[in-house]
């Protein structure tokens, strides 16, 4: 494929025979990398991380290149790198500011043209729209190709769904894991993975860090919850199996994460570092399912966990830093072949044990490829550079061997490759309204979530309601989501009232939201984790369990929504009427409000166990309980 012109890095123009003679003098990078624009034949095989040749089995232009890079070149092709700004030439004074404390430079295509890094992420603060994102994409592309070597860019997010999707509205916004797997429908997974990696794909993303593998069968879960598919590894497995081949077929490549499995921690990596007491044997029944699975349908990227097995490794070093965890039993004894993908090295998770120079080098020991988001220091300054340098030193000294760092090199260039990226790594603009948002993703979208809610409990038979005139009160998380649950009420003919009291409501909110609900005909309970009633540094506190309390204590008819964990309802068992939507997304909340009126009947099966308060082994609801209107009619 030919790009625009616009598309394609400027090339200086030769004049004269110096010029002319400069041109022609090829070096021996500059003409392996030509080679390998003329690549076209994808993989041989999705499990595999590049295309056979006659090199042991590797691709020779790949080879070729490899052989041409010096060994910082190497060093850098493995760290995935976080930049701040909106363009890769920006010149936003903060944005500058920031780039210059992580990498002594001013912006990405600065990094680019001195540090030549494998690729970058993009958080939230990255993203306006989705063509100033593919703006950004090429932009980076541009200073990548621009360089001797001509090495594209991996550029990456985070986009799950649900909770987790670093690229908004307009772009189409697909359920969460935990609302996907209530619905019980692997082809919604899979159609909604490919039109996720469609549409990252158009603004110039090619590897998104999903599906999320963790089986969380821990409720106080604080990082994972929704973000996994459910509690049982069968159907995690089942989704997991479908994303990764939906990611796949929309043309980035897919990340199963968080191995060997992070659902069954109290402990958040970001902040700490989780330990997970599983026995091997109980690992190997929970948690190993849904990564042999992914393995089995050609994951080509794996992330690793913060998180201490003792089980697995009883060095106590956490699974990013173990090499029997991640050679011993992801390299050889499950036999993958793909990329393994650090989780970000800025988290507490991993960072406790050592200190950010050595965390690079045992990650590499340990068999990881790819190093993703360096930290920086106390002082805000970026560690980057020293990590890269103490890379560069491990191999010079003998710590790491050459044949290893080529190992992961050869992996990281492979994927490229497989991607299509040397042969065009540019987002194509002209394309992205056909692309992205459109209707017909959307649908598929609402179609979707649709699907996903759950009716967990109605005991008072209050559901569905009839539209017609009544007062209405929305109360509790989100100034958003309660806006949006009143408009959809308001739409059939409610008078609506809206109370956002926030993830940890005051008594004074409290007061003011029973006082709105005196008279009303109907009370809405919007709650986000009202289980985390832990009164200690970092936790919401018993805010949101108090108002549901207060507000079922009125009399007055309640609905509670549970707009993230569907767990809430253990902390006040006493309200009749209560739904579970897993997210807040607009498509969950329109689904959330239809099913009320009874235009959606729910169809959503819960994904987890939902246990009591106080005897965690003892289920309230157990796995795969979910009402339909049927069921609550008799």
């Amino acid at each position: 494929m030919h790009l625009p012109r616009t598309h394609r890095p400027p090339r200086p123009a030769a004049r004269g025979p110096r010029a002319r003679r400069a041109a022609a003098g090829l070096t021996a990078a500059a003409l392996a990398a030509t080679a390998l624009t003329s690549l076209t034949a994808p993989a041989a095989h999705a499990g595999t991380t590049g295309t056979i040749g006659r090199d042991g089995g590797k691709d020779p232009a790949l080879m070729r290149l490899l052989r041409s890079m010096s060994l910082q070149d190497k060093a850098a092709q493995l760290f995935v790198l976080q930049v701040y700004g909106k363009s890769a030439d920006t010149t936003d004074p903060a944005d500058v500011a920031a780039n210059r404390k992580l990498y002594g430079v001013d912006n990405a295509a600065q990094v680019v043209a001195r540090y030549h890094p494998g690729g970058f992420i993009y958080y939230a603060n990255n993203v306006d729209d989705p063509r100033q994102l593919a703006g950004f994409s090429n932009g980076i592309q541009r200073a990548a190709m621009a360089q001797p070597l001509r090495v594209p860019e991996t550029i990456a997010t985070d986009q799950e769904g649900g909770i987790v999707a670093r690229v908004q509205p307009p772009a189409t916004q697909s359920p969460g894991s935990m609302a996907l797997a209530a619905g019980r429908r692997t082809g919604d997974a899979r159609a909604l993975a490919r039109i996720t990696g469609q549409e990252l794909r158009a603004i110039g993303v090619n590897q998104d860090y999903a599906p999320d593998a963790d089986v969380n069968v821990n409720p106080a879960n604080p990082v994972i919850g929704v973000r996994s598919f459910g509690s049982d590894p069968a159907l995690v497995s089942s989704m997991v199996t479908a994303q990764i081949r939906g990611y796949r077929a929309g043309g980035v490549t897919a990340t199963a994460k968080h191995f060997p499995g992070h659902g069954d921690t109290t402990t958040d990596s970001h902040t700490g570092v989780p330990r997970i007491g599983h026995t091997r044997a109980q690992w190997e029944k929970l948690d190993l399912p849904p990564f042999r699975a992914a393995i089995a349908a050609g994951a080509e990227a794996i992330m690793t966990a913060h998180i201490i097995v003792p089980a697995l490794d009883p060095s106590e070093d956490p699974a990013t830093l173990s090499r029997p965890i991640l050679t011993g039993i992801l390299r050889d004894q499950l036999h993958y072949k793909g990329l393994i993908v650090t989780d970000a090295l800025d988290m507490q998770g991993v960072r406790t044990k050592y200190g950010d120079e050595r965390i690079p080098v045992l990650a590499l020991k340990a068999g990881a490829d790819v190093l993703l988001k360096p930290p920086a220091d106390a002082s805000g300054n970026g560690v980057f550079a020293r990590q890269l340098a103490a890379v560069v030193n491990a191999v010079d000294t003998g710590e790491i061997s050459r044949e290893r760092l080529d190992a992961s090199v050869y992996r990281v260039l492979a994927l490229k490759q497989k991607r299509g990226l040397f042969r065009d790594p540019y987002a194509d603009t002209s394309r992205i309204g056909g692309t992205v948002g459109t209707r017909a993703h959307l649908a598929a979208a609402q179609r979707a979530a649709d699907r996903t809610t759950t009716l967990v409990k109605d005991d008072a038979g209050l559901l569905p309601l009839k539209a017609g005139p009544r007062k209405a009160l929305v109360a509790g998380w989100g100034a958003a989501t309660t806006a949006g649950i009143a408009a959809g009420i308001g739409e059939h003919g409610a008078a609506t009232t809206v109370r956002s009291t926030g993830l940890s409501p005051t008594q004074a909110q409290i007061d003011d939201a029973l006082a709105a609900a005196k008279d009303q005909d109907l009370v809405v309970a919007v709650t986000n984790r009202a289980w985390d009633v832990s009164t200690e540094p970092g936790h919401q506190g018993p805010g949101q369990m108090n108002l549901v309390k207060a507000l079922v204590a009125t009399g007055k008819p309640v609905v509670v929504i549970a707009v993230r964990d569907p767990y809430d309802i253990a902390y006040f068992p006493e309200a009749a009427t209560y739904l579970a939507t897993y997210s807040y997304t607009t498509e969950a909340l329109r689904s959330a409000v239809k099913t009320l009126f009874g235009e959606n009947p729910p169809h959503g099966k819960l994904p987890v166990a939902i246990p009591t308060r106080d005897d965690p082994g003892t289920a309230l609801y157990p796995f795969g309980h979910g009402l339909t209107y049927r069921q609550r009619n008799g």
